[in-house]
C-alpha cells in the first residue's frame, strides 16, 4: 500500500484528535493513524500531466467557482454568505455567488466516487476570479467546510498545496486558458437547465475511449458561459444541483465503463 499523504497545513497535526468516519487515504487531510485497510480497497489514481494526454478519462471543469479571499480582522478567510454578511453588503455583491460550499460539496463527490480511484476522473476549477485550478486525482478533501475553506486560501496565497510526506503538489494554480490543459480533440460538453438539448447521462458517454469534458457551473444560480464548450445539453426536467449533477455524470460514466 502506498505511503499515506497530508497536505502541509498547520491544522493537519492540531486536528489529529477529531473522531472521522473516513477511510485514509492518499493526499488526505483528515488521516486516521493506524487504520489498516486492505490493499485491494485503495486504487492509486493516474496524474494526466498534459493535454497530449489522451488517455480514456471524463474531465470535469468546475466553472464560475465561487472562492475569493476576504480579510477579517487580521485573518483571511474564504467569503461565504454565513459568515460575512456585512463584507457582501459593504461591497454590494450578491449572496447568491458568496457559495464556496456549492464547490466543496461538488469536490467531495467526485474524489470520493469509484471513477476516481478507477483512475479515470480529472478534475479543474475555474473561479469567478479567473483563477484556475488543477487538482491532484490522489487529493482527499477535509470533510468539514471550515477546514476545507483554510485549505483554499492557503491555496489562493501560496498558490499550491504540497503533500507534507513529499515534494509532489496535490493542488496548484494554473496558467489560463483552460484549453491549453485539455487534450486537443476532444469533445467538450456543457450543462444548464436552461438548454432545450434534453438527453440522458448515458448519452454523453463516448462510443472511444477518448477523453470527455464536461463543464458544471458551481454556483447557485444562472448558466456558465463558457466560449470553448461546443454544446450545452441538460439531463433533468427539473434544477439540478451542481453536487448532483456531479452525482449523475459520474454514475453514467461508471456504468458504461464497468466501474463499481
Amino acid at each position: 500500500m502506498s505511503q499515506k499523504r497530508s497536505y502541509e497545513d498547520d491544522r493537519t497535526h492540531s486536528d489529529e484528535g477529531e473522531s472521522d468516519t473516513e477511510l485514509p487515504e492518499q493526499g488526505s487531510v483528515d488521516d486516521l493513524h493506524g487504520e489498516k485497510i486492505a490493499k485491494n480497497k485503495i486504487v492509486r489514481p493516474k496524474l494526466f500531466k498534459d493535454a497530449k494526454n489522451h488517455s480514456q478519462r471524463l474531465i470535469v471543469v468546475l466553472e464560475r467557482a465561487n472562492l475569493e479571499i476576504v480579510k477579517v480582522g487580521t485573518n483571511f478567510e474564504l467569503l461565504n454568505c454565513d459568515d460575512h454578511m456585512n463584507q457582501i453588503r459593504k461591497y454590494k455583491k450578491d449572496p447568491a455567488f458568496c457559495r464556496p460550499d456549492i464547490t466543496h460539496q461538488c469536490l467531495l463527490m467526485l474524489f470520493d466516487s469509484p471513477l476516481n480511484r478507477a483512475g479515470l476522473l480529472q478534475v479543474y476549477i475555474h473561479t469567478m476570479q479567473n483563477v484556475l485550478i488543477e487538482i491532484n486525482p490522489a487529493t482527499r478533501f477535509p470533510r468539514t467546510f471550515k477546514r476545507w475553506a483554510n485549505l483554499m486560501v492557503q491555496l489562493l496565497h501560496k498558490l499550491h498545496i504540497r503533500a507534507a510526506s513529499g515534494s509532489e503538489r496535490l493542488l496548484k494554480v494554473i496558467k489560463n486558458p483552460i484549453t491549453s490543459h485539455l487534450p486537443v480533440g476532444c469533445r467538450k460538453v456543457g450543462t444548464s437547465f436552461q438548454s432545450k438539448n434534453l438527453i440522458k447521462c448515458s448519452e454523453l458517454v463516448p462510443d472511444d475511449k477518448k477523453p470527455f469534458v464536461v463543464v458544471i457551473g458551481a454556483m447557485a444560480h444562472g448558466q456558465v458561459d463558457a466560449d470553448y464548450v461546443e454544446e450545452t445539453v441538460s439531463f433533468s426536467q427539473y434544477p439540478l444541483s451542481a453536487a448532483l449533477a456531479c452525482t449523475k455524470i459520474v454514475s453514467a460514466f461508471e456504468e458504461s465503463w464497468g466501474v463499481h
